[in-house]
Protein backbone atom coordinates (compact mmCIF):
# COMPACT_ATOMS: atom_id res chain seq x y z
CA UNK A 1 0.00 0.00 0.00
CA UNK A 2 0.78 3.63 -0.76
CA UNK A 3 1.29 6.23 2.00
CA UNK A 4 0.45 9.71 1.43
CA UNK A 5 1.30 12.40 4.00
CA UNK A 6 -0.19 16.01 3.99
CA UNK A 7 2.51 18.61 4.27
CA UNK A 8 1.97 22.57 4.35
CA UNK A 9 4.01 25.77 5.84
CA UNK A 10 1.26 28.01 6.19
CA UNK A 11 0.03 27.12 9.96
CA UNK A 12 -1.48 30.12 11.47
CA UNK A 13 -0.55 29.03 14.58
CA UNK A 14 3.08 27.55 13.72
CA UNK A 15 4.27 28.72 9.86
CA UNK A 16 6.57 26.92 8.80
CA UNK A 17 6.64 24.10 11.10
CA UNK A 18 7.02 20.72 9.36
CA UNK A 19 10.25 22.14 8.80
CA UNK A 20 11.61 23.12 11.89
CA UNK A 21 14.58 21.17 13.31
CA UNK A 22 15.30 18.72 15.71
CA UNK A 23 18.34 16.93 16.24
CA UNK A 24 19.85 18.49 13.31
CA UNK A 25 17.08 17.26 11.08
CA UNK A 26 13.46 18.57 9.71
CA UNK A 27 10.75 17.54 11.49
CA UNK A 28 9.29 16.12 7.55
CA UNK A 29 12.72 14.37 7.49
CA UNK A 30 12.26 12.82 10.57
CA UNK A 31 8.93 11.38 9.90
CA UNK A 32 9.97 10.08 6.48
CA UNK A 33 12.50 8.41 8.20
CA UNK A 34 10.08 7.14 10.11
CA UNK A 35 7.30 5.82 7.76
CA UNK A 36 10.14 4.13 5.79
CA UNK A 37 10.57 1.62 8.47
CA UNK A 38 7.49 0.16 7.88
CA UNK A 39 7.21 -3.24 6.59
CA UNK A 40 4.48 -3.25 4.55
CA UNK A 41 4.32 0.14 2.96
CA UNK A 42 5.52 -0.07 -1.22
CA UNK A 43 5.89 4.08 -1.03
CA UNK A 44 5.80 6.68 0.77
CA UNK A 45 4.62 10.42 -0.45
CA UNK A 46 4.25 14.06 0.17
CA UNK A 47 1.14 15.88 -0.94
CA UNK A 48 0.63 19.58 -0.24
CA UNK A 49 -0.28 23.00 -2.02
CA UNK A 50 0.32 24.75 -5.11
CA UNK A 51 0.77 27.85 -3.39
CA UNK A 52 4.21 29.77 -3.44
CA UNK A 53 4.39 29.38 0.51
CA UNK A 54 4.85 25.46 0.01
CA UNK A 55 7.89 25.84 -2.19
CA UNK A 56 9.71 24.53 0.54
CA UNK A 57 8.04 21.53 0.42
CA UNK A 58 8.36 20.52 -2.76
CA UNK A 59 12.30 21.34 -2.45
CA UNK A 60 12.66 19.46 0.27
CA UNK A 61 11.30 16.55 -1.45
CA UNK A 62 13.41 16.84 -4.55
CA UNK A 63 16.69 17.01 -2.21
CA UNK A 64 15.24 13.85 -0.28
CA UNK A 65 14.37 11.79 -3.10
CA UNK A 66 11.10 11.50 -2.21
CA UNK A 67 7.79 11.91 -5.13
CA UNK A 68 5.28 14.78 -4.52
CA UNK A 69 1.72 15.96 -6.04
CA UNK A 70 0.98 19.32 -5.34
CA UNK A 71 -2.76 20.32 -5.44
CA UNK A 72 -5.25 22.57 -3.85
CA UNK A 73 -4.66 23.85 -0.12
CA UNK A 74 -7.89 23.65 1.47
CA UNK A 75 -9.89 20.94 -0.65
CA UNK A 76 -7.26 18.55 0.88
CA UNK A 77 -9.68 15.57 0.10
CA UNK A 78 -9.24 16.73 -3.88
CA UNK A 79 -5.42 16.85 -3.46
CA UNK A 80 -5.76 13.16 -1.99
CA UNK A 81 -7.89 12.14 -4.56
CA UNK A 82 -5.83 13.35 -7.77
CA UNK A 83 -2.59 12.09 -5.62
CA UNK A 84 -4.10 8.90 -5.39
CA UNK A 85 -4.80 8.29 -9.53
CA UNK A 86 -1.62 10.11 -9.54
CA UNK A 87 0.10 7.28 -8.34
CA UNK A 88 -2.25 4.31 -9.39
CA UNK A 89 -2.92 3.97 -5.36
CA UNK A 90 -5.61 1.20 -4.55
CA UNK A 91 -5.61 2.08 -0.98
CA UNK A 92 -4.51 5.58 0.38
CA UNK A 93 -2.56 5.47 3.81
CA UNK A 94 -2.71 8.66 5.13
CA UNK A 95 -0.62 10.51 7.96
CA UNK A 96 -0.45 14.23 7.79
CA UNK A 97 2.99 16.00 8.60
CA UNK A 98 2.03 16.71 12.18
CA UNK A 99 2.58 13.36 13.04
CA UNK A 100 6.37 13.36 13.19
CA UNK A 101 7.03 10.47 15.66
CA UNK A 102 4.67 8.21 14.38
CA UNK A 103 5.49 4.78 15.06
CA UNK A 104 5.97 2.78 11.73
CA UNK A 105 4.42 -0.66 13.66
CA UNK A 106 1.02 1.31 14.00
CA UNK A 107 1.06 1.86 10.86
CA UNK A 108 1.92 -1.62 9.83
CA UNK A 109 -0.54 -2.41 11.95
CA UNK A 110 -2.95 -0.53 10.49
CA UNK A 111 -2.25 -1.99 6.64
CA UNK A 112 -2.28 -5.62 8.04
CA UNK A 113 -6.08 -4.76 9.76
CA UNK A 114 -6.65 -3.52 5.83
CA UNK A 115 -5.65 -6.24 4.28
CA UNK A 116 -7.24 -8.67 6.39
CA UNK A 117 -10.79 -6.79 6.39
CA UNK A 118 -10.67 -5.61 2.52
CA UNK A 119 -13.89 -5.07 0.89
CA UNK A 120 -15.57 -4.65 4.76
CA UNK A 121 -14.99 -0.96 5.41
CA UNK A 122 -14.40 2.69 3.91
CA UNK A 123 -12.33 3.56 6.28
CA UNK A 124 -10.05 2.38 9.01
CA UNK A 125 -8.53 4.38 11.34
CA UNK A 126 -7.46 5.11 15.20
CA UNK A 127 -9.39 8.38 15.65
CA UNK A 128 -12.79 7.28 15.57
CA UNK A 129 -12.58 7.27 18.76
CA UNK A 130 -8.84 8.27 19.50
CA UNK A 131 -7.08 6.38 22.05
CA UNK A 132 -3.36 6.27 21.48
CA UNK A 133 -1.15 9.39 21.81
CA UNK A 134 -2.61 11.88 19.69
CA UNK A 135 0.18 12.23 17.28
CA UNK A 136 -0.06 8.66 16.09
CA UNK A 137 -2.68 8.99 13.52
CA UNK A 138 -3.03 6.77 10.85
CA UNK A 139 -6.30 6.28 8.28
CA UNK A 140 -5.96 3.37 5.56
CA UNK A 141 -8.55 4.27 2.72
CA UNK A 142 -9.88 2.16 -0.47
CA UNK A 143 -9.89 4.19 -3.84
CA UNK A 144 -13.11 3.72 -4.42
CA UNK A 145 -14.43 4.92 -0.90
CA UNK A 146 -11.79 7.91 -1.53
CA UNK A 147 -13.36 8.54 -5.16
CA UNK A 148 -17.06 8.39 -3.64
CA UNK A 149 -16.51 11.05 -0.78
CA UNK A 150 -14.71 12.84 -3.30
CA UNK A 151 -17.82 13.08 -5.35
CA UNK A 152 -20.51 12.73 -2.36
CA UNK A 153 -18.73 15.72 0.10
CA UNK A 154 -20.22 18.90 0.12
CA UNK A 155 -18.82 21.10 3.31
CA UNK A 156 -15.63 22.55 3.59
CA UNK A 157 -15.16 20.85 6.57
CA UNK A 158 -15.86 17.64 5.21
CA UNK A 159 -13.33 18.42 2.39
CA UNK A 160 -10.74 19.90 4.17
CA UNK A 161 -10.20 17.59 6.70
CA UNK A 162 -10.80 14.41 4.68
CA UNK A 163 -12.18 11.30 6.71
CA UNK A 164 -15.55 13.38 8.48
CA UNK A 165 -17.34 12.31 5.27
CA UNK A 166 -17.28 8.67 6.54
CA UNK A 167 -18.48 9.08 9.41
CA UNK A 168 -21.49 12.20 9.26
CA UNK A 169 -22.41 10.61 6.11
CA UNK A 170 -22.59 6.80 7.15
CA UNK A 171 -19.74 5.27 5.66
CA UNK A 172 -18.28 1.79 6.94
CA UNK A 173 -15.80 2.93 9.80
CA UNK A 174 -13.12 0.35 11.09
CA UNK A 175 -11.58 1.92 14.24
CA UNK A 176 -8.47 0.06 15.89
CA UNK A 177 -7.75 1.13 19.77
CA UNK A 178 -4.89 1.18 21.92
CA UNK A 179 -4.99 -1.42 25.05
CA UNK A 180 -5.22 2.06 27.01
CA UNK A 181 -6.64 5.66 26.35
CA UNK A 182 -3.48 7.80 25.90
CA UNK A 183 -5.43 10.93 24.76
CA UNK A 184 -6.31 12.92 26.84
CA UNK A 185 -2.40 12.68 28.22
CA UNK A 186 -0.45 12.63 25.90
CA UNK A 187 -0.26 15.06 23.49
CA UNK A 188 2.76 14.49 20.51
CA UNK A 189 1.13 16.09 17.46
CA UNK A 190 2.59 19.41 16.21
CA UNK A 191 0.29 22.36 16.53
CA UNK A 192 2.14 25.06 18.65
CA UNK A 193 5.40 26.58 19.65
CA UNK A 194 4.92 23.79 22.87
CA UNK A 195 4.13 20.87 21.15
CA UNK A 196 7.35 21.33 18.70
CA UNK A 197 9.53 22.07 22.08
CA UNK A 198 7.92 18.87 23.67
CA UNK A 199 8.36 16.98 20.28
CA UNK A 200 11.82 18.18 20.20
CA UNK A 201 13.03 17.24 23.55
CA UNK A 202 11.54 13.53 22.71
CA UNK A 203 13.40 13.40 19.62
CA UNK A 204 16.32 14.42 21.40
CA UNK A 205 16.71 11.94 24.00
CA UNK A 206 17.40 9.17 22.01
CA UNK A 207 20.55 10.28 20.57
CA UNK A 208 21.19 7.74 17.38
CA UNK A 209 17.43 6.46 17.67
CA UNK A 210 16.06 9.80 16.83
CA UNK A 211 14.13 8.28 14.12
CA UNK A 212 13.59 4.31 15.53
CA UNK A 213 12.39 4.86 18.94
CA UNK A 214 9.16 3.17 19.40
CA UNK A 215 5.65 4.20 21.38
CA UNK A 216 6.60 2.17 23.97
CA UNK A 217 10.23 3.89 24.30
CA UNK A 218 8.04 7.26 24.41
CA UNK A 219 5.73 6.31 26.67
CA UNK A 220 8.67 5.11 29.40
CA UNK A 221 10.63 8.66 28.61
CA UNK A 222 7.85 10.83 29.37
CA UNK A 223 6.87 8.61 32.46
CA UNK A 224 10.47 8.67 33.44
CA UNK A 225 10.62 12.62 32.91
CA UNK A 226 7.59 14.41 33.96
CA UNK A 227 9.08 17.99 32.88
CA UNK A 228 8.68 16.88 29.31
CA UNK A 229 4.64 16.23 28.57
CA UNK A 230 4.60 18.99 31.23
CA UNK A 231 6.06 21.29 28.01
CA UNK A 232 2.66 21.32 26.14
CA UNK A 233 0.43 20.20 28.94
CA UNK A 234 -1.73 23.38 28.54
CA UNK A 235 -3.04 22.03 25.05
CA UNK A 236 -4.09 18.91 26.29
CA UNK A 237 -8.35 18.19 25.85
CA UNK A 238 -10.18 19.37 28.85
Amino acid sequence: MQCFVQARMGSSRLPGKVLMEAAGKPLLTHLFERLRRAELLDAVYVITSALPQDDPIAEWAVANGVESYRGSEHDVLDRYYRAAQRFGADHVVRVTADCPIIDPAIVDNAVRLARQEAGSFDLLTNRHPITFPDGMDVDVIPFASLERAWHEARTSFQREHVIPFFWEEGQRVRNFESAINYFRTHRWTLDYREDYHLLKAIIEAFPGREDSFTLQDALDLVAANPAIPAINAMHLPG
